[in-house]
């Protein structure tokens, strides 16, 4: 029995007509472009423009007009006037330059990105940091404090003892301070404020400063965490926001301080409230009093004593931010304070719904119970 194979049924889609397309300006609006993408045959050219707010492939028209230009993730030919995606992703558009942003992608660093980072190689006079970028990142011998906040030239003895300051696994927060051409960074820690992290929980949420495409929690060096599964979302860390803030946390938890690093990576740990006063008393005296104010346990591995009810809140926060990205809602303070918010008025919910239960599986914030919370927190937005 033979097989019959019929070509692609093209789908009449109603085009607006130019009237419809113009805008206030008299130029064309992507907003008001077809969002149904149309099916076409084999052999035939991209005829179709796709909507600002769509999504787009690889080899995907955007647009035919002459009048926008071509950004990041588009290219053009030299036949043709249209505007071709290069990445599957999302349409920006900016005044009349058009950019396809894709879904997912790797952390491209900027000067001034407050980024956590894990330290994979020490080197001479330099580390080599993951920022969850194409290209390792280095922090220089020279961009680091020394123990005890003393003020001078890096030598061969201060190389000799690059390992008392880090070490493979250890995890940093540092801030991008240049970017070469290559596109790999370079990081420094020479405010108080940065440094090596410890009695906390790492969180990774992969992304582009802004539009992550999957999330992974696991545990880290001297961490408190444990390690999960990986789930996929559309969240991400939000740039241009604080990225670092404490959290007065409930049910006797005390303060807990929070980075969220641009690069994706977020650090939630016990407040450590000498580090934060030095940070706070640097910024009154002159830079060659560093010494006197500057702890000489800034390179410490040991971590401090958590009590159990700033472990439960630790906890609490860290579920949170994996209920936002499992449920595709952008990571910044906000969207988090919200949420934690949201999960101690759950658990009042459940209390007074069944007294009995109260008590168990509280801590966890997936399945019904974060649903629940992402539903507070849109009704309250």
């Amino acid at each position: 029995m033979g097989i019959t194979i019929l070509p692609p049924v093209v789908e009449d889609i109603r085009r607006p007509s130019s009237d419809e397309l113009l805008d206030a300006d008299g130029d064309v609006d992507m907003d008001q472009l077809p969002t149904k993408r149309p099916r076409f045959a084999k052999g035939s050219s991209f005829r179709g423009s796709r909507s600002a707010t769509g999504l787009v492939v690889p080899g995907e028209s955007v647009t035919s007009d002459p009048q926008w230009m071509r950004g990041h993730g588009t290219f053009t030919t030299p036949y043709s006037a249209s505007i071709i995606a290069t990445v599957a992703g999302t349409v920006q558009k900016t005044n009349k330059l058009l950019s396809v942003h894709p879904l997912r992608a790797r952390y491209i660093p900027e000067i001034g990105d407050l980024v956590v980072g894990r330290i994979v190689e020490v080197q001479a006079r330099r580390w080599k940091v993951d920022v969850a970028a194409p290209l390792l990142a280095q922090l220089p011998l020279s961009a680091i404090n020394l123990p005890g906040g003393i003020l001078r030239r890096r030598t061969s003895a201060d190389e000799l003892q690059m390992r008392t300051f880090f070490v493979e696994g250890d995890l940093v927060v540092a801030e991008v301070q240049s970017v070469h051409a290559d596109g790999s960074a370079t990081l420094h820690t020479r405010s108080l404020k940065y440094g090596k992290l410890r009695n906390g929980v790492f969180l990774a949420v992969t992304g582009t400063g802004g539009n992550g495409a999957a999330s992974r929690t696991a545990a880290t060096k001297g961490s408190i965490g444990t390690h999960a599964a990986p789930t996929t979302s559309v969240g991400g860390v939000v740039r241009s926001r604080r990225q670092t803030w404490t959290v007065s946390t409930a049910n006797g938890g005390g303060d807990v301080d929070v980075v969220l690093g641009v690069n994706g990576y977020i650090w939630i740990s016990k407040h450590a409230d000498g580090t934060a006063a030095a940070s706070s008393t640097t910024e009154n005296v002159s830079i060659t009093r560093l010494e006197e104010v500057a702890p000489s346990s800034i390179y410490s591995s040991q971590n401090d004593e958590i009590v159990p009810q700033t472990r439960r809140e630790i906890a609490r926060l860290s579920g949170c931010i994996r209920v936002l990205v499992e449920g595709g809602i952008r990571v910044d303070e906000d969207t988090v304070m919200r949420a934690y918010e949201a999960s101690l008025q759950a658990d009042l919910e459940g209390d007074e719904d069944d007294d009995e239960s109260a008590g168990q599986g509280r801590e966890y914030l997936g399945g019904a119970k974060g649903r629940r919370i992402l539903d507070m927190m849109l009704a309250d937005s």
